[in-house]
């Protein structure tokens, strides 16, 4: 029998890829445009890590960790999200002595057991980016600014909104999750049964609900910015001064949560109406207490993480692959002998070429050369060997000119210049 992947992972195809290193590099830039650094992290971690951090009651520690015993009977998860492994790495080593706002970032793959859907699988890939050890409300702003600038870079911006809220500070929580479960309560019988159960584990994923039988009730219920402290006010007014002073378009959702308990004050998503349920493309927000509560120093933080499914679904077919500029067609050993050098020498130059190896037939060849979509194929027969020269041919017009042996490297260079 076959074996398949596993439901709900996917294989990232060569046609794929293009768009794909298109995220990652446009990431880099803009991160290290804005002074962030790359921090690689295992995959895998302490249990009790995501735990304490994410938090006990939500779905993903109760529903959807990766979990599993080692040999020595310890618990591991495989990592969820990144944020948690990220501080642990910042406590454990040392980097929340360093200048702060410490600012790093990391690509890689999470895993969560959920139901598959468009953009949403169970090992899935991120960008995360998080700005520690500062409290100030222009970080809010500034990181913000790093998320929209990303997606200006890969030509989305105009095809995704902006959304903001506050969650408060722990006191305004508690006293708005108060009402809210007193709200919710009272109105189960209206709610969905997935409603009815977060009602009482955790009710501001309630809000987050998108089933429309639920929406009349979510509408009326208590709003958390009815509760904000003088302090969480006056720091969501700061961060909404800084981003409308740099030009950010944004709308305020009163009902927009996150999954994690972690979160503080300032939270943000990038929603898009293209891709269905799953509308939200990137999200983050402040977390003050966390790297406190893995044992850390009291060092705030915010960020975000970019689900990288999602962006390169939003992409489509519009980044294209690079072909390869030429390729070398030897008609015979001995002029695969001449020509491995010069694929050799010309790939040392970043050439991409690709090259033959004498035992098709020129008419074949030409066909391969068609369907790789090369420029141009390079031609070398008995011949060509007793000339001392090759046959370049664009592939385009059909043109062609010989080129001594000993120059094709140099000219396969120059072709690659003006491709």
């Amino acid at each position: 029998m076959t074996i398949k992947a596993v439901r709900g992972v996917h294989d990232i195809l060569p046609p794929e890829a293009p768009a794909w290193q298109r995220v990652e590099a446009t990431a880099r830039r803009v991160c290290e445009a804005y002074g962030y650094r790359e921090i690689r992290l295992p995959i895998f971690e302490r249990t009790e890590l995501f735990a304490r951090g994410i938090g006990e009651v939500t779905d993903i520690v109760q529903k959807e960790m990766y979990t599993f015993e080692d040999r020595t009977g310890e618990s591991l998860t495989l990592r969820p999200e990144a944020t948690a492994s990220l501080l642990r790495a910042y406590i454990e080593h040392g980097l929340h002595v360093q200048p702060k706002p410490v600012r790093l970032y990391t690509l890689g793959p999470m895993f969560r057991y959920e139901r598959p859907q468009a953009g949403r699988y169970r090992q899935f890939h991120q960008l995360n980016v998080e700005a520690l050890g500062e409290r100030h409300p222009a970080v809010d702003a500034e990181v913000i600014a790093l998320l929209v600038e990303l997606f200006r870079g890969l030509g989305l911006g105009e095809r995704l909104t902006l959304q903001l809220n506050s969650l408060g500070d722990p006191p305004d929580r508690a006293a708005h999750r108060e009402q809210l479960v007193a709200y919710l309560r009272a109105n189960a019988a209206r709610l969905c049964e997935e409603c009815r159960e977060r009602t009482e584990r955790n009710p501001l994923r309630v809000l987050d609900c998108k089933r429309p039988e639920c929406q009349p009730v979510l509408d009326a219920a208590p709003a958390l910015a009815d509760f904000l402290g003088r302090e969480a006010a006056e720091h969501f007014g700061r961060v909404r001064g800084y981003l409308d002073a740099m030009g950010l378009a944004y709308v305020v959702n009163p009902r927009l949560v996150r999954g994690f308990d972690y979160y503080v004050r300032t939270t943000f998503e990038l929603t898009t109406t293209e891709l269905g349920a799953q509308n939200a493309v990137a999200g983050g927000g402040r977390y003050d207490g966390l790297v406190e509560r893995l044992g850390g120093p009291a060092d705030p933080g915010v960020g975000f993480a970019v689900g990288m499914e999602r962006t390169v679904l939003l992409l489509g077919d519009t980044t294209p692959g690079t072909q390869p500029l030429a390729l070398l067609i030897p008609l015979g050993d001995e002029a695969v002998r001449r020509l491995l050098p010069v694929a050799q020498a010309a790939r040392a130059r970043g050439l991409a070429v690709d090259v033959g190896y004498g035992e098709r037939k020129l008419r074949g060849e030409l066909e391969r050369a068609n369907k790789l979509g090369v420029a141009y194929a390079v031609i070398v027969g008995d011949t060509e060997l007793g000339k001392g020269e090759a046959i370049v041919r664009e592939m385009k017009t059909g043109a062609q000119r010989a080129v001594p042996l000993a120059e094709l490297a140099a000219e396969l260079s120059a072709l690659g210049g003006r491709a």
